[in-house]
């Protein structure tokens, strides 16, 4: 079928909306109609080759839509059921198997590949073959092929326009305290990066009982809106030492830092926070390939640090993305306050926008198709 899609074709290029073709789905594919798609700071490191999927790409891995269609072997959903699209995994592995399915021994080749597990690729233009079933979705356009294992259904309620993001960026963030860090009620968090994800680690903490919270910004608009949220404390690293504010609060530093930014000085920051035995959880993509972990490894020795990689929020999306749709509806989780809506069409303003930091978590919305 004929879908319209931003097309990724260089680094650093702006996206280029263009018409592609779809493949019917296979026996174990599910067909769904976008409604709105989250754009995050992943798509940019793809598109700009940091995460080497081959371009041109369809990219875009936050989607929300409505099943049209499902190949034989599918079960978990049918036709006219709200779904979010989340990351790819085998169901099979043994990480899969042992409910972590983040850690899915097949997440790169169904994830970041830009094909589909035999090579071939769903989406073509006249030129030939276009990378897709990125994350098992390939979401920027307005049809997008998913998988049994990466839909999550959803009831119909909740607006479709709002859901995508819980896909990936807010899921991460509220994942990581509430799952990957399991922080207890009264421990103390200390969060370096106020975009979407850090932001979601402050609604996490505030379900999670954390007695303090502090959010490192240097822009006055996300410091101000992770106080609305519930931090308790916030700090401008461009004015004053990160570290030395913490441990001002806290004593002896932080229970646990977490790092959305994936530049060394700011983790060096983050673990710098921590009291002896804290954790430092690490959710930022680094633009730096060869960025080394923080820490000396007799500064980690001396003081008990243990420094955790995180994915995703180490979550289970069928699980965990229902619960917090359940605390967004009793009004615990007011994730929407993140999101600003642009029509897909503008999605290098959304781009633009995102990375200047005028906006939290941009989220590109389709224009119905006419029936």
């Amino acid at each position: 079928m004929k879908i319209t899609a931003a097309l990724a074709v260089l680094p650093k290029h702006q996206f280029e909306i263009s018409e592609v073709d779809l493949d019917e789905p296979r026996a174990d594919e599910i067909l769904v109609q976008i409604e709105a798609v989250g754009l995050c700071h992943t798509d940019i490191v793809a598109r700009d080759q940091i995460l080497p999927v081959p371009l041109p790409a369809v990219l875009g891995h936050e989607g929300a839509g409505i099943v049209v269609k499902t190949g034989s072997a599918v079960t978990k959903v049918a036709p006219g059921d709200h779904v979010v699209l989340s990351f790819r995994s085998c169901g099979t592995c043994t990480r899969c198997l042992a409910g972590e399915p983040t850690y899915c021994e097949q997440a790169l080749a169904l994830n970041y590949t830009g094909c589909r597990v035999d090579g071939s690729k769903a989406i073509h233009n006249q030129d030939g073959p276009v990378s897709s079933n990125f994350f098992g979705q390939s979401s920027f356009a307005t049809y997008a092929i998913a998988y049994e294992t990466n839909v999550v259904k959803v009831d119909r309620d909740i607006p479709l326009k709002l859901l995508g993001p819980l896909g990936c960026g807010v899921q991460t963030g509220a994942g990581a305290v509430l799952r990957a860090l399991a922080c207890p009620p009264g421990s103390s968090l200390v969060i370096f990066g106020g975009g979407s994800v850090g932001l979601s680690a402050v609604l996490g903490a505030v379900i999670a009982g954390c007695s303090t919270i502090i959010v490192s910004d240097p822009m006055p608009a996300r410091r101000t809106l992770a106080l609305e949220l519930g931090a308790t404390h916030v700090v401008d690293p461009s004015a004053q030492k990160v570290t030395k504010f913490v441990r001002g609060i806290t004593g002896a530093g932080a229970d646990y830092a977490l790092d959305t930014t994936g530049a060394g000085q700011v983790m060096e920051s983050a673990l710098g926070s921590l009291r002896p035995h804290g954790t430092l959880g690490l959710l930022g993509v680094p633009s730096n390939p060869e960025q080394r972990l923080p820490g000396l490894a007799s500064t980690v020795l001396m003081f008990g640090y243990t420094i955790k990689g995180i994915i995703e929020g180490d979550s289970q999306p069928d699980s965990f993305i229902p619960e917090l749709i359940s605390h967004y509806r009793d009004g615990r989780f007011p994730f929407d306050k993140l999101i600003t809506l642009y029509p897909f069409e503008q999605i290098n303003q959304a781009v633009e926008d995102q990375h200047a930091g005028r906006i939290v978590k941009a989220v590109l919305t389709m224009t119905p198709p006419a029936h």
